[in-house]
């Protein structure tokens, strides 16, 4: 199954099992790049405009139509067809979404999934390629989720519908056409807060985030070749975060590296860090090693675009600089 294939199917499943499952956003009933539709059909064909509702042009409407919804018992997932316009939505998200159980003691559930494709690396300048993943890890009340395989992605769309709290969804679009296997069973689910070892070593830990896992596995090729072993970690899940799996894995390992496609000032690579500094400071035999995003926005040329992300050439250089 591909990414986005992994999408649909995780919808359609979850649709057909839960009839207060809808799904609302831009296009959803047809198709285009960053919709629910691709060579798996259309949702709509299935069920219906009442559940694969069109929205207009109004993110901050139709995310707050959501949350409506939700706190009255329906479980609306609320495609935002591209991450960065979440920004002209955040009075919603962040004064309603992820704020409304506390602030109702517990009496209101929000059981909202919010789909938020990142579609970098592919010229679409400044105002289209962010990857707010860390900007919305700041917000207590949400749960997010940034998975990089199209198991994972599929596993943890179904968790979050099937959540009583508000999840966000970073979907990886330079990712879309990866194939992968994923599990013939409509019961699957990846729980909230599981890291996977994706790649077992022994030198050095390898963390990432949403799509850096790719390059993190290319440059694990690499340094094989070169006697250094590589295990890479995956977070999948961002909130809650799986330190307990960062820490066994540098017990045998005791160097670290962080791949991360957000910007580095208040990345989730600076979060991790942090925490191992906190927790599993005595476990390092040298500093840890970032490997981030610039602090800059992201220019429309898409070669100059592509040299600001993590590379596996960067990851490489970095393992070997903490091993040194």
């Amino acid at each position: 199954m591909s990414y986005l294939d992994a999408i649909v199917e995780a919808q359609r499943e979850e649709m057909a099992r839960d009839d207060k499952v809808f799904l609302m956003g831009l296009d959803v009933s047809w198709g285009m790049i960053g919709s629910t539709v691709n060579a798996n059909g259309s949702l709509v064909d299935q069920f219906g405009h009442e559940r694969v509702r069109d929205a207009p042009i109004s993110e901050n409407g139709y995310l707050g139509t959501g949350a409506g919804a939700a706190m009255v018992g329906m479980r609306p997932i609320i495609e935002i067809e591209i991450a960065p316009f979440i920004y002209v939505a955040m009075d919603q998200l962040t004064s309603i979404i992820s704020k409304s159980t506390y602030l109702y003691g517990g009496q209101a559930k929000l059981p909202i999934t919010i789909r938020m494709p990142m579609m970098y690396r592919v010229g679409n300048a400044a105002q289209h390629s962010d990857r707010p993943i860390s900007t919305l890890a700041t917000l207590p009340g949400l749960k997010i989720v940034a998975p990089a395989t199209p198991a994972d992605l599929y596993g943890l769309l179904k968790t979050a519908i099937r959540t009583d709290d508000p999840v966000v969804v970073f979907e990886d679009f330079s990712l879309g056409g990866m194939r992968g296997e994923v599990p013939d069973d409509t019961d699957f689910t990846i729980p909230l807060g599981a890291a996977d070892i994706k790649r077992e070593g022994d030198d050095c830990t390898v963390v990432t985030v949403s799509g850096a896992l790719q390059v993190a596995e290319a440059a694990a090729q690499t340094l094989a070749a070169e006697g250094i072993s590589v295990e890479i970690v995956d977070l999948r899940s961002i909130f809650p975060l799986d330190l307990d799996l960062i820490l066994k894995s540098l017990e045998k390992t005791r160097h670290l590296v962080i791949a991360d496609p957000c910007h580095d000032f208040g990345s989730i690579a600076s979060q991790v860090s942090a925490l191992v500094a906190e927790d599993g400071f005595w476990l390092l035999d040298a500093p840890i090693k970032r490997v981030v995003t610039p602090h800059t926005h992201i220019p429309y040329n898409a070669t100059m675009e592509r040299s600001l992300y993590p590379t596996a050439e960067r990851v490489a250089a970095a393992v070997r600089e903490v091993l040194d």
